[in-house]
């Protein structure tokens, strides 16, 4: 069975790459927020991105970074790539 990411994994991630100390404890229907709205920045994207390659051994473009502006279509992407490497 392939590793799926959680919205729960994804935002802890973003926590830690943004420095915070703990994580957000976010209420409501998120997944279709856009990072920016949820306080996180493009840096905060790239660290998150890059320690989602490092840690599941993918790859994921910075266009798709650039372009995904909501967990749902980051998700979508990230969990695209960790199915085919199943």
């Amino acid at each position: 069975m392939a590793t799926i990411l959680s919205l729960d994994k994804l935002l802890a991630l973003l926590s830690e790459s943004a420095g915070e100390d703990e994580s957000i404890d976010y209420t409501g229907d998120i997944l279709d927020m856009e990072f920016e709205a949820l306080g996180y920045d493009s840096l905060a994207m790239f660290n998150t991105v890059n320690r989602v390659e490092r840690d599941y051994g993918i790859s994921v473009g910075d266009d798709i970074v650039a372009n995904a502006k909501t967990p749902r279509l980051l998700l979508a992407e990230i969990n695209e790539r960790l199915r085919a490497v199943g």
